[in-house]
């Protein structure tokens, strides 16, 4: 099995597919309301730990790469420095929990893998989003009264993608040798 992890400080998304790309697992850790990297990190450890069941026997754990260029009026180095901490300490997690070390992928790879175009000017979350509802019937999503996607389900399929893609590279690897 392959988790994904979609990576961020305010909420991680996290994705388990079996070998054929079916979803054993596909939620999200909520951290808005926490204070702090290490409170952070701690509520994303007992998120994962709760999330483990003796069936779930992960392969490959793949994480999306945090952002290593600035995009000019959306980023800081501080903000950049902050996410980089804690894709660490979430990856010192995985790895304490299951005993596997996290490969990565790159956001723009793993759509590309996935065969997700992103037009330009277009918000990749939201193309991500309505490429997984359209091409994975089983995932779902609740709607806010104004009709948006619910806080968290856009991580949910940006873990997806990543799972995704960590698993087609798995295939591409162990065909290869």
């Amino acid at each position: 099995m392959f988790l994904g992890l979609d990576i961020s400080t305010s909420i991680v998304g996290v994705t388990c597919i079996n070998k054929n790309g079916d979803i054993i697992l596909c939620d999200h850790c909520d951290l808005r309301k926490k204070k702090g990297l290490f409170e952070k990190a701690e509520t994303l450890k007992k998120f994962l730990i709760a999330r483990k069941h003796p069936p779930l026997v992960v392969q490959e754990i793949w994480i999306e790469q945090p952002f290593t260029f600035f995009k000019s009026g959306r980023s800081s180095a501080k903000t950049m420095a902050t996410l980089q901490r804690f894709n660490g300490m979430a990856s010192l997690i995985v790895y304490n929990i299951f005993g596997i070390e996290p490969e990565y992928v790159g956001a723009n790879e793993a759509r590309k893998l996935n065969g997700i175009r992103i037009p330009r000017g277009a918000k990749a979350k939201e193309e991500v989003l309505k490429f997984v509802l359209d091409k994975v019937p089983e995932f779902d999503v609740e709607y806010t009264k104004y009709g948006n996607p619910k806080a968290g389900y856009s991580d949910r399929a940006d873990s997806l993608v990543v799972a995704m893609a960590g698993c087609g590279l798995w295939k591409q690897r162990n065909l290869e040798s």
